[in-house]
């Protein structure tokens, strides 16, 4: 027969609640007594009830991860990083896709649905500051991105403005001087294409020199197809540039192909470098120079934040958590010698 809670508390030598105190990671336990009671359940081989367990807590154990899409490498390696931190804490993920649709996104956070789950990461690509009021849920929340900022709820992100400034210094320090843009968002100011922008024209300014708008490619979304048709046109202009700088890997990638189609040679007369640190990147001929804006820290820590709102050990007030970032050299634009 499977054991039972009292057998491990028999075996242990303590009581039933202190048990149950140490399966639920209560933290005043001392060290000796959770040793004694952990080599009790690995002994028997005890596996607690979790069903039960979630009945009494309230709690599914179950959290929610939605992305406009996974289509994107970037939301997928997300999503994947984040299952493996929720895994490590107990917690299933299960994901849902918006599709970056504003609607879509105002629906889920007011779904029925979220009454199942013990909480949410929200990654809204649709929804900007304006909509600010609909992140007030009675549910645990964390926030991820870049399209709202100061609201009601935990918010994890990168440094966009300071990563894509140091990309930029990247190719300044290379003597690179007429630095392509692939991926700008005609009027952005807030979301991914604004901030990278504003920091590649900080980089611009600080080192003296003049923004060129004929050498921005504006796109829409961010693929490898849209990355080389944007390429494309830049060529097409005929305007001289000796570096690009795609605003996520995708679009880099995609702009390398088409430098290399049109005769381009990478690095020596175009450098290229992304934004993302993609797996892809490492494997790419030539491989693709990047940013790292810190996913899998991103990912750890939209969990853990989520995890204390679950438990109710979190700070009375939000925070913002910004990840730490730092520029892989590869070949498409190594690091000068």
């Amino acid at each position: 027969m499977a054991a039972t809670l009292h057998d491990v508390a028999r075996l242990a030598g303590v009581s039933i609640k202190t048990v149950s105190n140490v399966i639920n990671d209560y933290p005043h336990i001392r060290p000796a007594t959770r040793d004694k009671v952990e080599q009790a359940i690995a002994e028997l081989g005890y596996t607690p009830n979790l069903t039960a367990r979630n009945l009494r807590s309230g709690r599914s154990g179950v959290i929610t991860l939605a992305v406009p899409d996974l289509g994107l490498a970037y939301f997928a390696e997300l999503a994947a990083e984040v299952i493996a931190a929720a895994e490590g804490v107990g917690l299933v993920v299960t994901i849902e896709q918006t599709g970056g649709d504003r609607n879509r996104e105002l629906d889920l956070l007011r779904s029925p649905r979220r009454q199942s789950t013990d909480g949410l990461i929200f990654s809204p690509l649709g929804m900007g500051q304006e909509d600010v009021d609909a992140l007030r849920v009675p549910y645990p929340l964390v926030v991820l991105g870049e399209r709202i900022f100061d609201g009601p709820a935990d918010h994890v992100t990168m440094r966009n403005v300071e990563a894509a400034r140091a990309a930029t210094e990247f190719l300044i320090a290379q003597g690179r001087r007429r630095i392509a843009v692939v991926g700008a968002h005609q009027g952005e100011v807030i979301g991914s294409a604004g901030l990278r922008l504003r920091g590649y024209r900080e980089a611009l300014e600080a080192a003296g020199i003049e923004f060129d708008e004929r050498i921005i490619g504006y796109t829409t979304l961010w693929h490898r197809a849209n990355g080389a048709r944007t390429m494309r046109e830049l060529l097409d202009r005929g305007v001289p540039f000796d570096a690009v700088f795609g605003l996520n890997d995708t679009l880099a990638l995609g702009a390398m192909r088409m430098l290399q189609e049109a005769g381009v040679r990478v690095p020596d007369d175009v450098a290229v470098v992304g934004f993302d640190d993609l797996d892809e990147a490492q494997y790419s001929i030539p491989s693709l120079t990047t940013v790292d804006p810190g996913r899998d820290w991103i990912a750890r820590t939209a969990v853990s934040t989520l995890q204390a709102r679950i438990a109710g050990n979190a700070p009375e007030t939000v925070a913002q958590h910004l990840a730490a970032y730092r520029i892989a050299a590869r070949e498409s634009a190594p690091v000068a010698s």
